[in-house]
C-alpha cells in the first residue's frame, strides 16, 4: 500500500477545505454562498415590510425558486417566511421560540389608539376592494373624516386631533403598508400584507370593540397606546 493509500481520511479536528466559491463572489472579501438575486430577495424580505409580485416581480420568482434555502438562512436568524401564493406577498415574522432565549432581530413599534384604528380602517378598506377586484386605495382626507368619529366627545382641539391622526399616516406609510400612488401627495395604496396581520374574525372583534369605544366618545381611552406590534 502507497503511502497516499494509507491516509484516507484527515487527523481528528481537521476537515477538508471547501473549494473556494468564485460564481457568487461579488465582492472583494465577499464570503457568500447564494447568488446575487437570491441575497436580493434575502434582503427585501429583511428590510420588510414584505415582498410581493407586483411591486418585485423577479424577485417573487426568485423566492419560489430558492423558496427552502431563503427558508433555513431566516430560521438562522429566528425568523419565520411566511408565503401567501395566492395574494402573491410574502413576509418574515420573529418565531415563537417558547422558552428558547432568542435575538430579537425585528423591530418592534408601539402602536397609540389612533395607529391601530387606523390599521383597522385601512384593513377594511382592503377587504372592500378585494370584493370588487380592485385595489385599495386611500386618501388622507378620507382617513381624517373616517377616523373623527374617535375624536373625544366635547373636544375643541380638532387640529390637534387631526394632527395625530396625520403623524399616524406617517407612521403607517413609513412601515410600508401604504405606498404613496405615482403622481399624488395625498392618496395612497394599501399594502396586501395588511391581510395577513388581521384576519377576517379579527376584524370582525376589534370593529365592535373599536365601535364601542366610538359611542362612549373615548371619554376613558384617550389615545393612550396599545400593545406593540412587529414592524
Amino acid at each position: 500500500m502507497s503511502w497516499s493509500d494509507d491516509i484516507t481520511d484527515p487527523p481528528n479536528g481537521i476537515e477538508n477545505e471547501k473549494p473556494e466559491n468564485t460564481v457568487n463572489n461579488l465582492f472583494e472579501g465577499d464570503m457568500g454562498e447564494l447568488p446575487p438575486d437570491t441575497r436580493r430577495a434575502l434582503v427585501q424580505l429583511l428590510s420588510g415590510p414584505s415582498l410581493d409580485v407586483r411591486r418585485h416581480s423577479k424577485l417573487w420568482s426568485v423566492l419560489l425558486r430558492d423558496e427552502k434555502i431563503i427558508q433555513r438562512r431566516l430560521a438562522d436568524l429566528f425568523l419565520e417566511l411566511v408565503i401567501d401564493r395566492d395574494l402573491q406577498v410574502a413576509f418574515t415574522r420573529q418565531y415563537d421560540t417558547g422558552d428558547l432565549e432568542d435575538a430579537k432581530l425585528l423591530r418592534r413599534s408601539q402602536l397609540t389608539f389612533i395607529d391601530s384604528v387606523l390599521l383597522l380602517y385601512l384593513r377594511q378598506q382592503l377587504a372592500q376592494a378585494e370584493s370588487h377586484g380592485e385595489r385599495a386605495v386611500v386618501s388622507k382626507d378620507d382617513i381624517v373624516e373616517n377616523l373623527g368619529i374617535y375624536e373625544k366627545t366635547g373636544s375643541t382641539d380638532k387640529a390637534g386631533f387631526d394632527k395625530r391622526v396625520h403623524a399616524s399616516i406617517e407612521k403607517i406609510k413609513k412601515n410600508n403598508i401604504i405606498q404613496k400612488i405615482r403622481g399624488s401627495d395625498d392618496r395612497f395604496e394599501v399594502s396586501p400584507t395588511l391581510k395577513l396581520l388581521f384576519s377576517a374574525e379579527e376584524i370582525q372583534a376589534l370593529t365592535k370593540i373599536y365601535q364601542h369605544i366610538a359611542l362612549d366618545g373615548l371619554q376613558d381611552h384617550g389615545d393612550a397606546p396599545q400593545e406593540e406590534e412587529e414592524e
